[in-house]
Parts: C-alpha cells; structure tokens; sequence
C-alpha cells in the first residue's frame, strides 16, 4: 500500500495515540449531543447521530489504509472524523443542509447528517487517484441498502488482483490489497439485502470486513423480534471457515473494550487484505445514549435496569476507565480534554451555522431593497410593506422565505412599472438557486452520453444475414478485447454464454473472473456491479429477464440512480444492466414493467433497443461516458435475422435520439422495442386502406427525444397514437406527458392524443395469452382506423 508502516511504539508514542482517539471520540460524541439540541431548538430538520459507537470506531479507522473504501451506515461519524475525513464543522453543515460542497462535502445538503462520502472525482468528474486517499461510499439510509455495493466493492480487489490485462498498480488498486469495510446495525441485519450479500462474499471469497454495531436494539424493537438466537454472529457460524471449505472468519468483541477492539481490527484486517477472505466482527455491548435519533427518546421503550447499564457500559465510560487503570492518563487529564472537545465543537457549530445563513441573510437584505423601491410606487405599497416587515422579522431565514414573499408581492404589481422588475429577481434567483437542490442527477462531466455521436454500421455485399444473437455475440468480443477493464456477470452468463448464446464462447477466450456465471441473487448482482464501477472496472451486470428486475429495483432507485446526485457529481458508477424482455408469454416472464422501472430510476438511462444491432450500438456508446444505464434487449429478437456490420466495437447508437423507421402524412405512431414488429406490420395492412403511417423508434425511454423529433412529425401528421406493451397509463402516460408537455405536441394535434397498451393483468400464458393480453397488429389497425374514422367517415366507415 502506499502507506508506510509504522515502527515499533514506545509508550509515550502509545499513550499520545490512545490519547489522541479518546479526544476524537469525545469530540464526536460532543457533535452529537449538541446536533440533537440543534434539531430540537429548530435549526436542523432531523438528527441521526452516532453516539454510543464511537470506540470501535476508532478500531476500525486504525485498520483502514489508503485505497481501502467504507460502505456503510449512518452512524459513522466517529470513523469519518478518525480518518480525517469530516470535521465539527462540516458535521454541523451537514445537519443544517448547506448546499456548497465546500461546507458539506459529504452530500451538500441533499441527504440528512449522518450520511457520509469522500471524493472520487475532481470538480470536472475526472477520476482522482483513489489510492492515495481513505474513501467511503456515499451513504444511503434504507436499512442494509449498504450491502449490495460493499459487495462490489470488495470484488475490485479481487479482480484487479486476478486479471492479468489489467495493470497491478493504478488509480483504483495497488495489486487488490484494499478492503471493503462494511458497518451495519444488529437490526438492520434482519434485511434480505443482508443475508444475499453475507452469502455472496462468503461464495465469491472477497476481501471484504462487515462490522455489525449491537446495541440489541432497532429503534424501539428488541433483538429478541429481530434475529434468531438474539446474536447474529451465533446463527452465521455455518459460515466460518475451516480446513476443507471457504467461508468467513468471524470475530465477537465487546464493543467498551478498546484494547481489544484495535486487536480484533488489526487481525481482520491482516486476514482480508492478504487472503482475500471476508471477516465479520460482531461488535456486542454497545449503547445509544440518545436513543435511535431525534424523532424520540429511548426511555419510552428501555425500562431501568437496561438504562443503568448502558450508563456504566457506556463506551467512553469504559475506555475511561481503562485509560486510568493502565496509567495512560488521570481522571483530570482527561475532564481536561472533555472541556476542550465541548469548547472546540461549539466553536465548530457556531462557524457551521453561521456559513449557511449568511448568504441567505444577504439575499434577504437583497430582496428587502428591492421590496421597498417596488413599495414606494405601488398602489399595493401597504401590503407591499407588510410582508417586506415579516421577511424583516426573519432572524434566521432559509431560501423558501424569500421566494414565497417575492412570489406572493409579484401577485400584487401585476401591470405595474416594477412587476417586472421584481419578476426578472425571481427568475434570476430562481436560477441561481434550483441548481444547488436539482443538478448532477446526471454526469456533467465531458464524458456524459451526450458527448457520444452516431456511427451508423458499415455493411458490404458480403455482409451476412445471421441471427441476431450473433451480431452481439462477435460486438461483445470486440468490446472485451479492446477493453480489459470490461466484464459482464449474471445468472448462466458465463459457461453457457447466457441463455440466448448473446455470449457463447467469451468466458472460455476471457476468462471466468471476466465473464462470470453468478448464482440467482438480482440485489447483489446488481451491487457487485455498483461497487466495481466505483472502483474504475466497466462493469456489465446481466439480470437474466426484465421481470427479474424488479428483485433490484431498489438498489438501482435508491443507491445507482441518485449516486451523481447526492454527491453533487463527486461519485459515479458508470455500471451497464443488460437484460431481456417483451412479448415473452406468461405472467412472470412478459417483461414489460417499463413505467414502474422509469419512475423509479431518473438518474439512470433506460434504453429499448428494437434489435441487437441497435443494443450493440448502446453497449458501444456506454462504454465511451461515464453513466449508469439500462439495456433492454428484445426477447423475442435473438433468432431473427439482421446482417453482420463491419464495424464491430466501432458504430454507436445515440442516446435520447428517436428515429422515424417509416415516412407518412396521415398519423405518428410511437413505440419501442419488439412491438414496433406489430406496429410496423399493421402499418402496411393500413397503408392498404389509403392510411399512410409515419412509425418512430423511440430507442430510449430516459433520456427521451432530445431533438424534439416526434413533435416535427406532429406538425406533418397532426395525429398522434402511442402504442406499448405495458399496463395503461404505465410508460405510455410517461410518453404522452413528454410529447404534450415538454415538447407542447398538442400545438400541431387535430385529433385526441392516443395510447394502446397492454391490458391492466399481467399477460396470461401462451400464444393466445399474448394476443389477448398484449396489443396485437389488429389491435393497432383497428385503433389508427378508428381515429381516422372519426375524422373522416365516409373514407373510413365505423368497422364496428
């Protein structure tokens, strides 16, 4: 590693170091106390803190190296402190929520305090050099949300150990030896995500360190409700490795006892970064002084005795005690640093506060100027001036005070000389402001898809018609061979080439750790691939159908999609997620869950490529940005015939770009995917009956028509009809909500916008099934003839 190691202490070396750690977690523990007074007195919305878990905190932060990264729980404030990575005051601009990188680096203002994260990026989204620096995973708050991604994280190592094209030192590893340390509470290991993951590190053998915080408590339940035998670490001992068989090596430790905390750290730490085998160290005997976090107090649900104890086994009690018993330090060495933390943390929380109200005061003082030159003219002046003496009033005002009074006044002046005075002040703060609450839901960066043009496939006269899982098949070649940070995994991806042959013969050319087979666990498929993208791998996770999806539909919302976002572009994961669906016959398996998935992910892309030349244009794309997408390849299309390009590797699909696969002057029709088959067979039969069709290829759902292209058909055809597969008013009433209104399509409609979509049930099985579930070619004729029919009767008499 790129840290030095450490020479053999002397005591006075030894003693200025514990020394050191009892201030650091006496300093956080005062940031906590002081942060739940905060919210209770109105500065802060809400305070989650990590009081009663500082000691084995300090533990941890002794064990974690440059190049190592936490993925963890948002109690980890003393860690964060004890690795240098957050201080009094940017722990209270967390809590406040100041949207400036520079006061709160951890999400500025966009998660509660609590949530925690360093830099992988510069400000331009480069990546730094990941080895030279302590890093953490940005924080989510779903319980075990965490573990997907620690999973990833871990398997970098393992990769970068193990794959021989790819460089042994670089930004992101020096040979594997980084840990992934993962921190979780006793309660929240009752989640699935837990359990998936656990089982995942222990099959895959990944240097990965879980640490679980025990203080027999989820909020106000019990362990006693919450897991098997009350202790985590006894119901996991199947796991334990031995002499014939891998698995985990776990450790129980007192969570007071310093002393062997740093032991038990240093042990695990030796084994996982060397051996590359995970640890879990169940930390046992913590408390929580303040009771889960500021919405309620512990005594409601902790009788007497069990308060009394958490009192005397407090870990800072207890690491006093020691402290003294072992001549480190007296009882008034150690009040004495107990004054200097609450003096420095209440000069830190003062600095803090007053960095995110002063601006906010200036722009009040900026407004209230205003308000009064607009009152001296107005014939509402009175009004004017009461709300201008309300904003007056506000000592400590936040952002919306100022707009609501500027909006409510800008009612007030409507034909007045100063209304748009005071509405260019709104629309300029408006625009200065919003970005700080709305921007880097997607890359900034100069490798953002959009950056990305279109190359068009080359064919000659001896291109091939072949079946189209090959046109992928010999793309994913190309791409593996020209990128050896690329790999792809996923249910029977790897020896069998995935069940449509899409990658037949890689994992025997590239090896199993780059085209891998994975056992049937979606969340964790789905981490390995965020923690790996993380680390500067170009992971492709395969989640085997659409349907399947929806097992890791809450790893991609909460933890993939708004990754950009919640570090304001100082994280990325730029992981593709390859999977299958549409028209496939049955409940489980028809694959067309498209609203649900695009409502649920904004932050990552949604690609409905109609063929495998297309898709393998997307993966082409993909590879040259910096983002998080979603490909959905056609089910049906694997065995259909398309010609070979030439330019394997080289040609791309644009992103958010539509287009039209049929000219036509009488109605736009939009879809994407496998039902463009129908739609474009419903068109010929219709172009019989003298109704000319103009078809246009959506292609990607987010970001969805850029140019405005079907808003241009719309002024050609003045009528519009939206056919998908999904349930009704699923992606269709997305469609129709974009083309209305984003790109105000209603401007050039004659008739009623309309969609066909699927029926409300899920699609019964069979070939019938299908037909009576899903729209067909004759559902399409008979909806465009329909819409003509009112237009013109007489051309088109009613079929019904």
């Amino acid at each position: 590693m790129t840290e030095s190691p450490k020479q053999a202490m002397t005591f006075e070396d030894f003693k200025k170091e514990v020394l050191n750690d009892y201030k650091i977690a006496t300093t956080s523990r005062e940031c906590s106390l002081l942060g739940r007074r905060e919210v209770l007195t109105g500065k802060a919305k809400f305070g989650i803190f990590g009081d009663g878990k500082e000691v084995p905190q300090l533990a941890l932060a002794k064990a974690f190296k440059n190049g190592d990264f936490r993925s963890g729980y948002y109690r980890d404030q003393t860690f964060m402190m004890a690795i240098g990575e957050m201080t009094i005051e940017q722990f209270f601009a967390g809590l406040y929520g100041h949207t400036d990188l520079a006061h709160d680096p951890m999400s500025a203002g966009r998660q509660m305090g609590g949530h925690f994260a360093t830099h992988s990026l510069d400000e331009n989204g480069q990546w730094k050099d990941l080895t030279q620096q302590k890093n953490s995973s940005a924080d989510i708050s779903p319980t075990a949300g965490q573990m997907p991604r620690l999973l990833g994280l871990a398997q970098a190592s393992k990769i970068y150990r193990n794959v021989s094209v790819l460089p042994k030192k670089n930004k992101f590893s020096e040979n594997g030896n980084e840990i992934a340390w993962g921190t979780i509470g006793n309660a929240s290991t009752s989640e699935g995500l837990f359990f998936e993951t656990i089982n995942a590190a222990g099959v895959l053998q990944v240097p990965m360190v879980m640490s679980v915080w025990d203080d027999e408590y989820g909020i106000s339940v019990h362990a006693k409700y919450q897991t098997t035998k009350e202790n985590i670490s006894e119901i996991l001992k199947g796991f334990q490795r031995d002499d014939n068989n891998n698995g985990y090596e776990i450790f129980t430790v007192l969570g007071w006892d310093y002393a062997a905390l740093v032991s038990t750290y240093q042990r695990a730490a030796q084994i996982a970064r060397e051996e590359h085998v995970p640890v879990l160290i169940h930390v046992k005997e913590l408390t929580q002084p303040q009771g889960h976090s500021t919405s309620g107090s512990h005594e409601r649900y902790k009788n007497a005795e069990r308060l009394a104890w958490e009192t005397e086994y407090d870990c800072l009690a207890q690491m006093r005690l020691w402290m003294i018993a072992n001549t480190i330090a007296s009882a008034e060495e150690l009040d004495e640093i107990d004054t200097i933390a609450k003096k420095e943390v209440l000069e830190g929380k003062k600095a803090a506060w007053n960095a995110f109200v002063e601006p906010i005061k200036k722009e009040q003082t900026e407004l209230i100027t205003l308000l009064e030159t607009i009152a001296a003219t107005s014939v509402n002046r009175v009004f004017i001036q009461k709300y201008t003496n309300d904003l007056k009033e506000i000592k400590e005002p936040i952002r919306k005070d100022i707009l609501t009074i500027s909006r409510k006044i800008l009612r007030m002046i409507v034909g007045e000389k100063s209304q748009p005075l005071l509405a260019t002040w709104i629309t300029n703060y408006t625009n200065t402001i919003q970005p700080k609450f709305s921007s880097h839901l997607f890359s900034e960066s100069a490798q953002n898809v959009f950056s990305v043009k279109e190359v068009l496939p080359t064919y000659d006269a001896s291109s091939e018609d072949v079946d189209a899982r090959l046109v992928l098949r010999d793309n994913f070649d190309t791409l593996f061979a020209k990128y050896p940070e690329v790999l792809i995994f996923g249910e029977d991806s790897g020896n069998i080439g995935d069940v449509n042959q899409g990658l037949e013969g890689m994992q025997e050319k590239f090896g199993e750790l780059r085209v891998a087979d994975v056992g049937i666990r979606e969340a964790t498929i789905l981490g390995q691939g965020i923690g790996m993208a993380m680390r500067g791998l170009r992971p492709i996770a395969e989640i085997q159908y659409l349907d399947y999806l929806l097992y890791a539909i809450q790893i991609m919302s909460d933890d993939l999609a708004t990754l950009q976002y919640r570090t304001k572009g100082r994280q990325k994961a730029p992981l593709i997620i390859r999977t299958r669906g549409h028209r496939l016959e049955g409940v489980w398996h028809s694959g067309s869950p498209m609203g649900m998935i695009i409502n649920a992910v904004r932050g990552i892309h949604v690609l409905v490529p109609r063929n495998m030349t297309k898709a393998a244009g997307f993966y082409n794309t993909l590879l040259e940005t910096d983002e998080p997408a979603l490909i959905v390849e056609c089910l049906n299309g694997y065995r259909l015939k398309e010609k070979m390009p030439l330019n394997l590797g080289e040609f791309k699909t644009p992103i958010g770009i539509v287009e039209s696969i049929r000219s036509g002057t009488d109605i736009t029709i939009v879809s994407y995917g496998s039902t463009l088959r129908l739609v474009e067979q419903a068109a010929k039969e219709l172009q019989e009956v003298g109704i000319n069709c103009e078809i246009i290829d959506i292609q990607s759902l987010l970001p969805f028509d850029i140019n405005h292209d079907i808003k241009k058909s719309l002024s050609q055809t003045n009528r519009l009809l939206v056919v998908d597969e999904d349930v009704p008013g699923g992606a269709s009433a997305f469609i129709l909500q974009q083309i209305l209104d984003v790109q105000n399509g209603y401007d050039y409609l004659d008739s009623k916008p309309q969609t066909l979509a699927s029926k409300a049930h899920r699609p019964a099985y069979g070939t019938d099934g299908d037909y009576f579930s899903k729209p067909s070619s004759e559902d399409i004729f008979e909806k465009v003839y329909a819409m003509m029919n009112e237009v013109n009767p007489n051309d088109y008499p009613s079929l019904y």
